[in-house]
């Protein structure tokens, strides 16, 4: 499949994803967000896809908001809409993949862009990225789960200084405050998400699928994350995958998962 905005790529078992807008800043619009969810939607389906590796065009941004000249003149319910349409279409639906994505921080991650960082599922900044939450600066709120997800990630402290304040932090302070799980060079931050990716690569999918389903669980509402865990651990069971790990871990050598 063809795209105007993003452009993906697949090496062996890992498929990538970059915001392609360089012009924009690599800028969220409406036809991005959805040409996003139909690219994830099709890595999370292709089974030959163990891994999903995100990031931005260029090397100033990773993506750096929303296009903002598209909501500009909203009005309350179309600004209610926005949110919840583009929850649903893209920020959750990453979050609920059964395939891990790593985004790569190549730059600016400000308002959507680090909403869509939040939503990967391992995070890694170049040195020179830039994270922040600057809506209220602009008579808003973060729209896309930045309020829910950030609380989650840096405790909710340092997220009501970040949102309340507009202001960016740097990489190295986004790994201080456990936002982001490594920093490295610019130059190196592809080669550490590809290493990343292929330790996935190397262990059982069902059994990731099964674990990122039960994490996922503990922040959400009504759901006893605890019993998650318990009913995929049996499920686990039940895969040749299970039987090819146990197997392997006895005759003492490498699983091979299919």
């Amino acid at each position: 499949m063809s795209y105007e905005n993003i452009t993906t790529e697949q090496k062996e078992r890992v498929h990538y994803i970059t915001v392609n807008r360089p012009k924009q800043m690599n800028a969220l619009n409406k036809a991005t967000i959805q040409e996003l969810h139909e690219a994830f939607k099709a890595a999370n389906e292709d089974e030959g896809t163990r891994a999903i590796i995100l990031t931005g065009s260029g090397e100033k941004a990773f993506v750096a908001g929303a296009d903002i000249k598209e909501f500009a003149d909203f009005g309350t319910s179309d600004g209610k809409a926005l949110a919840a349409q583009g929850q649903k279409k893209l920020f959750d639906f990453i979050e609920n993949l059964s395939k891990p994505v790593i985004a790569a921080i190549n730059g600016f991650a400000l308002g959507g862009g680090l909403e869509l960082a939040m939503a990967s599922h391992i995070r890694i900044a170049s040195h020179n990225a830039k994270l922040g939450l600057p809506e209220v600066s602009l008579g808003v709120i973060p729209g896309y789960g930045g309020t829910q997800r950030l609380s989650q990630l840096v405790g909710r402290g340092k997220a009501m200084e970040m949102i309340t304040t507009a202001g960016m932090i740097s990489a190295d302070d986004a790994y201080e405050s456990g936002l982001v799980n490594h920093v490295v060079a610019q130059d190196e931050l592809m080669a550490l998400a590809e290493k990343i990716a292929s330790k996935i690569c190397n262990n059982s999918g069902n059994a990731i699928k099964s674990a990122m389903k039960a994490v996922n669980a503990n922040y959400t509402d009504g759901v006893d994350g605890f019993a998650v865990e318990i009913a995929e651990f049996g499920n686990c069971f039940g895969t040749e995958e299970f039987v090819e790990g146990t197997t392997a871990f006895v005759e003492k050598r490498k699983p091979s998962f299919k």
